[in-house]
């Protein structure tokens, strides 16, 4: 009995907590554009078009700075960061994928027949080495019909304008049912 009213004060006590930081948190909150969210007091019932309460703010004013404007303070301007356009001022540097290919590939079970494990050869057509290159294999039916999706990052590196070799790599748990086996290159990073 003690021990239940010990978890229900900390459950109410974390329920209040977490309500009380949404409710702060949603004071200043900004959307993803960086323009301050306004909420705006508009009353449904009455049409005579007299404002929901005397010190609501203009709707060019936020509601930190109306909060600043009912304290007396005046309208608070802030400096916005320029924003910079990285697009202009470094060059788009290509992909690793776009150089990288799986020239070879086939698949076994293992594990009593449930475990996938991928046979591949990765050729690298790029001037730099490429590391933690991470696989999709989807698996099928022998009519063709999907079962399942399987990904994996494979820890190494290949060497720039090389080729290398990833023998029985586990990618995951799939169907008894599965027969064929395609895998594609999904993300790589530069060494």
């Amino acid at each position: 009995m003690k021990s239940a009213l010990i978890g229900l004060a900390a459950l109410a006590i974390l329920l209040f907590g977490t309500v009380g930081w949404l409710v702060m948190s949603v004071d200043d909150s900004e959307s993803a554009d960086g323009t301050v969210a306004q909420s705006t007091g508009r009353s449904t019932g009455d049409d005579s078009g007299a404002s929901a309460t005397a010190s609501e703010p203009p709707p060019e004013t936020s509601e930190s700075e109306a909060r600043h404007a009912s304290l007396g303070e005046g309208r608070a301007d802030v400096a916005k960061p320029a924003a910079v356009d990285d697009k202009s001022t470094a060059a788009v540097e290509p992909s690793p994928l776009e150089g990288l290919k799986i020239s070879s590939q086939s698949w076994r079970r293992g594990g009593l027949g449930s475990k996938a494990l991928v046979t591949f050869t990765l050729r690298n057509n790029n001037p730099y080495a490429v590391k933690d290159v991470e696989i999709a294999c989807a698996f099928r039916r022998r009519d063709g019909t999907h079962l399942t999706d399987r990904r994996r990052v494979i820890p190494g590196e290949v060497d720039k304008r090389g080729r290398k070799t990833f023998t029985a790599v586990h990618v995951g748990f799939v169907n008894v049912n599965a027969s064929k086996a395609s895998c594609t290159l999904v993300a790589a990073s530069k060494s």
